[in-house]
């Protein structure tokens, strides 16, 4: 039998000192998850991740990469593509805005675990679905968590690798993120796992032990990773510009080859998905592939994705200069210094003066800084009405992709500072290490403090008003819509963005693609600016009819819609061809 003395030798000194260790840290972060969702958890609040969650319903259903999101601009794109008159009476419409691989995980992950889509519209509280697709994203974290503590004592030591760890997990905007259900979750993993790649093929090439079989190997681990990045989000195949430039400049004669085998491996991958969307819209990014002309004057905001049929000749180049300056300045001045949330970036951009023994450290800093240069540069292209939206937690935030790497080399820098100063005694460099840890964690701290969150966003998202709406109509009736995406996610219904205007726009779906059975308004246009977006502004169109019908309790005598539905005035406006709640009623 095992002495008391030798148990707790082998406990506190011994070889279960380790296992202890883990499992201790394993609990407090399944403590420190359930504590944040108990109380930060919100509904959806990015487009984007409602839009993916519907699709993934759809492929999930066996219905193929269909949405019930609907732009106009989608609209238009398919018919000038394929010549079909009024296509939306051919069944459902294909996605053109979502690359697939977040979409299939979240469909996999709707087989494999049960997901209730029925709200109770008496009570406001998390939403089932979303709360599992949460719970899955922040194992992504937790798993790329443990991918960058394990690259950062690579690199550094076990200090900066635990530190970068704890900073990861107290990043308050990271949890953020991990409950959007957004796909940065899952790119930062991919992210991890490619730097992973780089950095042992930048180190076998220096030892010059491995053959080529081992590089071609990991040539391919990093030419699919890159390509399935670029599948979870366009604009991350730019970084194939990076990888390839450092490759080129750090492996020596193996260079062309590892090179040529990355970009074969992710051009087999982007190129069959973007050839099913030239085929579908004559753009091989679909929707996305306009992101450069939208949010310039000629489109602010929204406009060119609800314009049924958009002059793009009117983007001069002074409209891209102006977008370029005018964005880039913003990132410069907002995002980059507080990126992933912490000051701890600060420490980074002090140690680019720091110059690293280790010749790794060195050149992975410098592909870190040119992929921040280049990620900036089609951040600021790239940005659309998605940044206003949702500032910060949205998919065109790029820059928090780098986050964890920034972390890294903040904290290496911060241990090269500590290490010059003199302490009164050893224990006191752990003591300020725990500080400095908990200064920049602050943000989650504090969120995890009272008062708690309430748990949906309003405005503009009330699910179960949302879920109801909807489904008064049935599933082959279209709708119109403010918010197309929260329709199509909580409701199921296929819905279409409203058009520039109540007029000529709306008649052109209307009458030539398929009738809409119900109009739906809700504080994105409701609540809207009196002056500059209802009265002035592009989308005053729909302003100017909830003001008529606010005002003089009328719809327009020509409208094909006619029934209002009762205590949704002033904050929201249903719209539909007859009295239908009358007949779910009876």
């Amino acid at each position: 039998m095992i002495r008391v003395q030798e148990l707790i030798h082998r406990i506190e000194l011994g070889e279960w000192s380790k296992a202890l260790k883990i499992v201790v840290v394993v609990l407090g972060i399944i403590a420190l998850t359930w504590w944040y969702d108990r109380r930060e958890f919100k509904n959806m609040c990015a487009p984007e991740a409602m839009e993916a969650a519907q699709l993934a319903r759809n492929l999930a259903a066996g219905r193929g990469f269909t949405t019930l999101c609907i732009r106009p601009l989608s609209i238009h794109l398919v018919e000038k593509k394929i010549g079909v008159a009024a296509q939306l009476y051919r069944g459902p419409h294909p996605d053109l805005v979502n690359p697939p691989v977040y979409p299939l995980l979240l469909a996999g992950l709707m087989k494999v675990v049960p997901f209730n889509f029925q709200l109770d519209r008496k009570s406001i509280g998390p939403y089932e679905p979303e709360m599992n697709i949460a719970l899955f994203n922040q194992a992504l974290f937790l798993l790329m968590v443990w991918l960058m503590f394990l690259l950062a004592r690579r690199l550094f030591d076990l200090p900066v690798a635990l530190l970068t760890g704890a900073l990861l997990v107290g990043s308050g905007v990271l949890w953020h993120f991990s409950v959007s259900g957004l796909s940065t979750m899952l790119l930062l993993l991919i992210l991890t796992g490619m730097v992973w790649g780089l950095v042992l093929l930048e180190q076998a090439a220096g030892e010059g032990r491995r053959g080529w079989g081992w590089f071609i190997g990991w040539a391919i681990a990093v030419g699919l990773l890159l390509g399935l990045g670029g599948l979870t989000r366009y604009s991350f195949a730019w970084l194939i510009i990076p990888v390839l430039a450092f490759c080129a400049f750090y492996l020596g004669p193996r260079r062309a080859v590892v090179c040529g085998v990355i970009a074969a491996v992710f051009l087999a991958l982007m190129l069959p998905w973007m050839a099913r969307n030239y085929r579908l819209s004559g753009a091989w990014f679909g929707i996305s592939g306009y992101a450069l002309q939208q949010d310039t004057l000629p489109f602010p905001g929204a406009k060119l994705e609800r314009s049924v049929n958009p002059d793009l000749k009117k983007v001069s180049l002074p409209d891209y200069i102006r977008k370029f300056l005018v964005n880039t300045s913003e990132i410069v001045q907002s995002d980059l210094p507080k990126l992933g949330g912490s000051w701890v970036s600060a420490f980074f951009l002090v140690g680019l003066m720091l110059a690293f023994r280790n010749p790794t450290l060195s050149r992975l800093r410098l592909w870190v800084v040119g992929s921040l240069a280049l990620l900036t540069v089609v951040q600021a292209l790239g940005r659309t009405h998605l940044s206003a939206d949702t500032p910060t937690i949205n998919s065109e935030n790029l820059l928090v992709l780098l986050a964890p790497l920034v972390f890294m080399y903040g904290v290496g820098m911060f241990y090269v500072l500590l290490s010059q100063v003199r302490l009164p005694f050893p224990e006191a460099r752990h003591a300020v290490a725990g500080l400095f840890g908990a200064v920049s964690c602050a943000g989650l701290i504090f969120a995890l403090l009272p008062p708690r969150s309430v748990p949906i966003v309003y405005p503009p998202y009330v699910p179960p008003w949302i879920q109801e709406s909807a489904q008064l109509m049935n599933k082959q009736e279209l709708m119109m819509s403010d918010m197309p995406w929260a329709v199509a996610w909580y409701g199921e219904r296929p819905c279409v963005w409203t058009t520039m205007d109540a007029g000529e726009s709306f008649y052109e779906i209307h009458d030539k693609q398929k009738n809409i059975k119900a109009l739906y308004l809700t504080p994105l246009t409701t609540d809207s600016r009196c002056l500059t977006q209802m009265l002035e502004g592009a989308g005053g169109g729909w302003g100017m009819f909830y003001l008529d019908v606010m005002f003089r309790s009328n719809v327009p005598p020509h409208f094909p819609l006619q029934d209002a539905r009762a205590g949704y005035v002033p904050a929201h406006l249903l719209l539909c061809d007859r009295p239908r709640w009358k007949e779910r009623g009876r």
